[in-house]
Parts: structure tokens; C-alpha cells; sequence
């Protein structure tokens, strides 16, 4: 095992953790970093099975919630109707992701400049987003209508496209219809447990005659690092995002999506 190789696990992996959450796209950045770093993973399994790091941060932050859930679920019609839509939300991008697995890792993950020209995009829309004067009609995530879970589902199959950003695409769509961003950040985050499991278990299942027990030194510094960065992220993010509202990732977007055209342009 390489020591380089272990730095750029844990430069990926802090940097998974770092935008996970935020609409940014995780897998753009990583795979963008990997390009330029040279970092080669297994059927790139890496830039997946990392993300438990970041879904294990979640939960941890979100444990006396869900095991309150978990507890109150056979009784409260309430708690039943939130997990319904949370899974109704999470179906079509578990699809669509199923169905179109092979194309996603084969071809769009090998495009850096596609996901440049994605994080630009992005970053046009969420700064058009955050600019307009939406009057919010939902405020609290588990007394949405069972078809706005619908709605801002299928938004989320836009992130099937690296450097969309799956935070990024259920955000802003839960802003186009009504939601506040407070809301619109915290349903994105319940929607990413079951989202980020399926990911993860279904990669790990698809390659698991291919991963061998030298890569798991690798994936496990990008899980750790993964995990510490994202669980900061996670306890901040709401707050920064209620005061201060989408911007600052609009113009990141487009920073990091522009350089990374140039560098393209420059090193290929």
C-alpha cells in the first residue's frame, strides 16, 4: 500500500465529508480531485462506499429522532405518514439509479468535463433560485403532502448526473414548490439516509467479486475522514443555511466548475 494513495484517501475522503450535505455535488468533487491526484479506484467503488462515513454522521446527529420514530411508528399517524413519504421520495431515483447503474459508473463518472459544465449549471440555478422571492408554504418536513415527497423525488433523479449534486437538485426543488430553505435542507437530509444506503449497498453488492481486500485500507481512511467532516457539516448547515440562504454555494459551484474547465484545458 502506498502512503500517496493513503494521503489521497483521506484528502477524498475529508472532502466527501465537506460537501456531502451541501448542494455542491460530493461525487463531482471527488471525482474531479481523483482525476487531477491521479487516485484510481476499484471500479470506482471508493467514491461510493465512503459515503457511509457521511450517512453514519447523519444518523448519529439524528439517533434520538429516529429511534423516537422508530418507536412511535406503529401508533402515530403522523410519524407513519413522514417514513411514507420519505420512502415515496426515495423510489424513483433508487429506480432510475438501479436501471442505469452500469451507464452512470462507465460513462458519465469518466467525464470530468461534464461535471464541470454540470457544477456551472448548477451554480446558475441555485443563485437564479436564491434570488427569487418565493413565498414558502411548508415549514415543517414530516407534515408534507404526499405528493410534494413525490415531487422533489423525482427532482432528486437529477443528481444521477455527476456534478448535480443530490443535496443540490431535492433542494432546489423543495424550494420551487413552496418549501422554506430551512425545511428544504433538513428534508434533504432525511432523504439522503435511505438514498445514501441504497447507493452503497447496491455498489457494494454489483462489485463485490471485483473489490479485494487491498482496497479496504483505502475505502476505510475515506470513510473515517468522511465521517468527522460530515458530522461538522451536518450540526451547522441549517442554521448557516436559514441566516444566510444558498448563495455562497452558487458562486462555489461556479469557481470550482470554471477551474476545473481550465485545468481541463491546461493538463487535460
Amino acid at each position: 500500500m502506498e502512503s500517496q494513495t493513503i494521503v489521497e484517501a483521506l484528502l477524498l475522503g475529508l472532502l466527501e465529508g465537506l460537501t456531502e450535505f451541501i448542494p455542491v455535488s460530493s461525487t463531482g468533487h471527488i471525482l474531479l480531485a481523483g482525476h487531477f491526484l491521479g487516485f484510481h479506484s476499484t471500479a470506482k467503488a471508493f467514491e461510493i462506499l465512503i459515503q457511509l462515513g457521511a450517512i453514519l454522521a447523519i444518523l448519529s446527529v439524528y439517533f434520538r429522532r429516529l429511534w423516537k420514530m422508530l418507536l412511535e411508528l406503529p401508533h402515530d399517524r403522523l410519524t407513519r405518514h413522514f417514513v411514507i413519504g420519505i420512502l415515496i421520495a426515495f423510489l424513483p431515483a433508487a429506480v432510475i439509479g438501479a436501471l442505469a447503474h452500469d451507464f452512470i459508473k462507465t460513462f458519465l463518472f469518466e467525464s470530468p468535463r461534464l461535471i464541470c459544465i454540470m457544477l456551472i449549471i448548477g451554480g446558475v440555478v441555485l443563485l437564479a433560485v436564491d434570488r427569487l422571492k418565493l413565498k414558502p408554504f411548508y415549514h415543517d418536513v414530516e407534515r408534507f403532502p404526499t405528493r410534494l415527497y413525490l415531487q422533489i423525488g423525482l427532482f432528486q433523479c437529477l443528481s444521477l448526473i455527476p456534478g448535480t449534486s443530490r443535496s443540490g437538485s431535492t433542494i432546489v426543488g423543495a424550494l420551487l414548490l413552496g418549501v422554506d430553505k430551512r425545511a428544504a435542507a433538513e428534508f434533504s437530509f432525511w432523504l439522503a439516509m435511505p438514498t445514501m444506503v441504497g447507493a452503497f449497498a447496491f455498489d457494494l453488492f454489483k462489485n463485490r467479486n471485483v473489490l479485494t481486500s487491498a482496497d479496504l485500507p483505502i475505502i476505510a481512511v475515506g470513510f473515517v475522514a468522511a465521517f468527522v467532516t460530515a458530522l461538522f457539516v451536518v450540526r451547522f448547515l441549517l442554521d448557516f443555511v436559514s441566516r444566510k440562504g444558498y448563495s455562497l454555494f452558487g458562486w462555489w459551484r461556479l469557481v470550482v466548475g470554471g477551474l476545473g474547465l481550465v485545468a481541463l484545458m491546461i493538463w487535460g
